[in-house]
């Protein structure tokens, strides 16, 4: 692992102080939190680059590593190791994207590692761990380097790879409005149906909407229907720092306004097919759409979700469909909603029947505008985190002392990014 940037101990410290203030039940969780991904999962690879596992898994996913770093990212102007580090995980993403954009996790070397399975799929190479196309993970390179660069104004992201990571991505967005006409395709044999997509790999059929096609959600499980709203939504915003980063790295207005203008095809196609009439919420958005009038209607707890919209940036926290939806999903209308004696909250498929995740209540505090609901949220993290003093990926909601994955570290430095953002209101 890496030495650690002396800012980020810093701030952990002022951190665990400020939240032993005001939230002492959560004072022995926050420091360690704060500091896991950089402690437990950054490694300095021989080549002086550096690599972002996920924690229990020894690969690096572009949107976990993305949101691992993102905790640091407005602490990255004081210290130049840690824009050195942040600096290399978007070169490295960049390299990723352009060796191939369907990918979801890569390995540190050209080693041929995978996680376990021989998947069938149209590209196969030495770097890649698994090739699970998943709209969000594009769009989390975006993310992390629009949020560098209006944090630290370094412009030497803007490399030849980095603009070219742009063209990848504004060419698979675009080709995947036509999934049909495009070659991807992923099979996984002798494992759950979630684990691989229908169809001989190709995924139950969509029609045209102005939207990206996603074979899988960010929870790595294979999408009902292929238009994916959340992350629709988050390539959306994605696209529009894309420009943004574009204009002011390259002075590149051509590509600049390609980005916006499928940008505005996306959120046309979100408009028009992502938003039902629901009898007992109202207008509210669907999590998935095939484009043939289907819907499933439902939300699961890893981001980007339905409950995130306001933290991806996509619509505001007071925005009346967004408010329908959220009515929606935190209730026994979402069929991965979960209560308990411990606690409730928003699960996923991809863990068992009445598990919730901490990362949806840590997203559920993030994007409330009710302090009572804060507190709630709050003093259920403290009471379910098992006596480990740490954040899980799911946990029981009678039972927290059962749950998965014990070393996830995209749901710790969201739990730390939270707190920061509670005790310094």
């Amino acid at each position: 692992m890496t030495d650690i940037p002396k800012i980020l101990l810093q701030k952990a410290e002022e951190l665990e102080q400020k939240t032993g203030e005001k939230y002492p039940d959560l004072k022995p969780l926050v420091k360690q939190c704060f500091l896991n991904t950089i402690e437990t999962t950054v490694q300095k690879l021989e080549d002086d680059s550096y690599f972002v596992i996920t924690g229990d898994i020894p690969a690096m996913w572009l949107r976990d590593s993305a949101a691992q770093l993102k905790p640091y990212i407005p602490y990255a102007k004081e210290d130049e190791q840690l824009r050195e580090i942040l600096r290399s995980v978007i070169a490295k993403h960049a390299f990723y994207i352009n060796l191939d954009p369907y990918s979801n996790a890569f390995n540190a070397e050209e080693s041929g590692k995978e996680f376990g399975y021989k998947d069938e799929t149209d590209f196969e190479n030495g770097w890649i761990w698994e090739r699970k196309y998943e709209v969000d993970s594009l769009c989390a390179a975006l993310y992390l380097s629009h949020d560098y660069y209006e944090a630290t104004q370094d412009p030497s992201i803007f490399t030849p790879e980095f603009r070219q990571m742009v063209e990848t991505i504004l060419k698979t967005f675009t080709e995947q409005q036509n999934h049909a006409d495009t070659p991807y395709f992923f099979s996984r044999s002798d494992c759950p149906e979630s684990d691989t997509l229908s169809n001989k790999g190709r995924g139950a059929q969509v029609n045209y909407t102005g939207m990206t096609w996603s074979g899988f959600r960010p929870s790595d499980d294979a999408c009902k229907y292929g238009y994916l709203i959340p992350s629709n939504m988050m390539a959306v915003v994605a696209l529009r720092y894309a420009a943004s980063l574009v204009q002011d790295g390259y002075n590149d207005a051509q590509l600049s306004d390609r980005c916006i203008a499928l940008a505005a095809e996306i959120d046309d196609g979100i408009r028009a097919y992502g938003i039902v009439e629901h009898p007992k919420f109202g207008r509210i958005y669907a999590y998935e759409t095939d484009g043939f009038g289907n819907y499933n209607l439902m939300d699961d707890a890893n981001s980007p979700s339905l409950l995130a919209i306001p933290y991806l940036g996509y619509r505001s926290v007071h925005d009346e469909v967004y408010q329908n939806t959220r009515r929606f999903i935190l209730s026994k209308e979402n069929p991965y909603y979960y209560e308990g004696s411990a606690a409730k909250g928003i699960g996923s498929p991809h863990t068992p029947e009445n598990y919730i995740w901490h990362i949806s209540l840590t997203m559920q505090i993030l994007t409330s505008k009710d302090e009572a609901e804060i507190q709630e949220c709050l003093a259920m993290i403290a009471r379910t985190h098992a006596g480990t003093n740490f954040m899980h990926e799911g946990f029981d909601v009678n039972d927290p002392s059962n749950f998965t994955r014990e070393w996830f570290a995209w749901a710790n430095t969201l739990f730390a990014q939270m707190m920061e953002t509670i005790v310094n209101r």
